[in-house]
């Protein structure tokens, strides 16, 4: 199901914005993502249903995987990959495409956001995140950028917003 009222979407930073960079056995990042997993089943359990993920590398990653989880505990659970441009992975290391494309492959939809990179591609993706529902779980460490501007546009439009901070 894919209605704004029963949608939840994401926000976070990428590797090189969190502390532990990309070692996902880190304690830090091992307890955001239990953080992440109970801000997920708290919205499961408030009645959301579809949860649309950004696709980046990082926070992104984490909380795909665990919305893909979700999807396995409750069978009427929806996955939608909102891509920003084709070219959202192409510059990336092999293992980063490959997890990319599993994730991808594994979502019950697929948005592309527009057919081609422009420098203004990732905030519209974030906007598309934000319009298509109505909760924002975010993980953030409290600096400007792309995060700090979808949670902004998030409590603008009005959402469910909720912050898990990023510990240094």
């Amino acid at each position: 199901m894919r209605a704004r009222p029963v949608s939840c979407c994401f926000s976070g930073h990428r590797p090189s914005k969190l502390p532990w960079g990309n070692d996902e056995t880190d304690p830090r990042c091992v307890a955001l993502k239990q953080q992440l997993w109970d801000a997920m089943e708290a919205a499961y359990q408030e009645g959301y249903r579809h949860f649309i993920c950004g696709m980046a590398q990082g926070c992104d990653f984490y909380f795909c995987e665990l919305a893909l989880e979700l999807r396995k505990k409750y069978g009427d659970v929806t996955v939608e990959a909102a891509i920003p441009c084709p070219t959202q992975a192409e510059r990336w290391g092999a293992e980063q495409r490959r997890r990319w494309q599993r994730l991808v492959d594994l979502c019950d939809y697929e948005t592309m956001v527009q057919n081609h990179y422009s420098p203004d591609c990732m905030q519209r993706r974030n906007r598309y995140l934000v319009d298509h529902a109505s909760m924002l779980i975010a993980a953030h460490n409290g600096q400007s950028g792309g995060t700090r501007s979808t949670i902004e546009y998030a409590l603008l439009r009005g959402l469910n917003t909720v912050i898990l901070p990023i510990e240094s």
